[in-house]
Formats: C-alpha cells, structure tokens, sequence
C-alpha cells in the first residue's frame, strides 16, 4: 500500500512534467517511429500502383544490388569518407572555440564573439552556398580574382575533388563549430574555480590548466557528444553536399543521400532508395554501439 501511494505522489508531483513532455512524444511517435513501418519497401519491387503492402515482395534483392552495383559502393564509399573527415577534422573545433571563449575574461568582448560564432547557424545551407560561390567561383569568384592576378589564371576550387573537400569539410565546421560549442561551454560552467585557482598557486601555466583541468573536466561531455555523432557516420546530410556538388565532383561528392534523391526519389527507385536508408541506419547503430563498447572501458559509456 506504501509503494502505491508513493507512486500515486510521484506521478501527482510529475504531472506537470509529464503533459510538458507529450508534445514531444506525440513528435517522434508521428514524424520518427510511424514512418518506419515504410521500411519494408525495402524488401519490395514498390510500385506507386501496387500501393506498400500490394507490391511484390523480394527479400534481400535490393540489398544485393547495392552490395553488387559499382556505383552503388562507390556512393557508400565517398559518405563513408566524408563522415570521417567531418568527425576527425571537425569534431575537435567547438572543444578549441569552448575553451577560447571560457578564457575570455571581458565581457562585452566575449559576447560579441559568441554571436559572431553563433550567427552561422541559423543561415540556411542555400545561403551558405551562395556566398561560398560567391567567394570561390572560378570565373567570378572573389578570391580568384586575387589568385589570377598573381598567377595569371583562376584555380577551379570548386570543380576540383581535392578543394572541394577541404571547402566542404571547413564550410561546414564554420557553420556548426559555434552552436556545438555551447554543449562544452555549458559543461566548461560546471567545473569549480577552486580548482584553477590552487593550480595558478601551485605555478601552472594556463596551458597545464587546461591540460590538467578543463579538458578532464569535460570529458563526459565530450565522449557523449563523441558517441552520439559516430551515429551520423553514414549520414553525411543533404543539404551541404547539394548545394556545392557539381558535375565535375561527382566521384567525390556524392553520397546516400543525394543518390537516393536523384535516382531514388527522381529515378523512381524507391525500393533501392530505402534499401540504401537502411543500411545506412544499420551501420550508425552499429557505430554507436561499438563507440559505448569503448568508451565503456574508461566508465564514460551512456548506457
């Protein structure tokens, strides 16, 4: 009778929590989880006539078409790539651009960068797009203006795999760098500073500081956060990589996502489209567990 009273009053005492949360519920019930069950075109020859559960069914024909097509592997095979360069080269940017701001001790100034280094965020990737062209287009792009007056001739930045990947790569860290710092800053807020101030008295420089204080400090976060985006290995996104991808990058630039628009979706392959979503989703849930196996050992795992 006590446990049942005691859960009558925490229900009663969450209540108010309770109905705040089931808007978000409803979200991903409705727009997350019921669209799943559209899967199983994956194991179908689908048809717009035949409706999901009229079509035929094939098993795992689709799926061996996508371990058997040259093309096929060759887009898992740049996502792959991509997603790594974006999670080695990009991840550790917002920990530095934390840890920057965190040692600012003016003020206004520290304000004023935060909103510089935030304001890219929320421009949507058209516009990001266009100023890239606009900065790196090779007949009317800015800074080949510059290149072809000392050099005589304007450099193809953009039609070029091996520019186009470091414009890729860096567009995209300068875009999400300062929205992702504020996770760090938020756990940079937590550490206490009684600790820095016993190091500074004990004679460690600022970099011994963060070697020793910050960064330790953080390391949950950091792993979490680490975790969370070997879930987006496969998953590159779609909107960056179409908006600078171009004919000339084609071996390079594109991925499952822009596959599955341009010939699942515009191609009419929809059985393959979602063959391909899937096992792109499969291979993120299999990152992400083995990411928690590792970081398991070291007592950071999330579950």
């Amino acid at each position: 009778m006590n446990r049942k009273k005691a859960i009558n009053n925490a229900l009663r005492l969450n209540a108010p929590l309770m109905i705040l949360f089931l808007p978000v519920a409803a979200y991903f019930l409705v727009f997350r989880y019921a669209p799943m069950l559209g899967l199983v075109i994956a194991f179908k020859d689908y048809s717009f006539r035949d409706g999901i559960w009229g079509s035929p069914w094939i098993g795992w024909d689709n799926f061996r078409l996508i371990l058997t097509n040259a093309q096929l592997l060759k887009v898992i095979r740049n996502t792959f790539i991509l997603s790594l360069l974006n999670l080695f080269v990009g991840f550790p940017f917002p920990i530095i651009l934390a840890i920057l701001l965190n040692e600012v001790r003016k003020a206004w100034f520290k304000k004023t960068m935060q909103t510089l280094v935030y304001l890219p965020h929320f421009l949507n990737w058209v516009i990001v797009g266009g100023i890239i062209i606009t900065i790196f287009a090779q007949q009317t792009g800015t800074l080949n203006h510059l290149v072809e007056h000392l050099t005589g001739k304007p450099f193809p930045f953009l039609y070029n795999e091996g520019s186009w990947v470091i414009i890729y790569l860096f567009s995209g860290i300068w875009k999400t760098a300062g929205w992702g710092a504020i996770i760090y800053l938020a756990a940079l807020a937590g550490i206490s500073p009684e600790l820095y101030e016993a190091a500074s008295i004990d004679g460690a420089s600022k970099w011994r500081q963060i070697w020793h204080i910050t960064l330790p400090g953080i390391r949950s976060t950091i792993m979490l956060v680490f975790i969370l985006s070997m879930g987006h290995i496969m998953d590159v996104g779609f909107d960056q990589v179409y908006v600078l991808q171009n004919p000339a990058v084609t071996d390079i630039a594109e991925v499952i996502s822009t596959w599955n628009y341009s010939s699942g979706l515009k191609g009419n392959q929809f059985s393959v489209a979602a063959a391909n979503g899937l096992f792109e989703s499969f291979f993120g849930l299999l990152f992400v567990i083995t990411a928690n196996r590792f970081a398991r050992r070291y007592e950071q795992s999330i579950w």
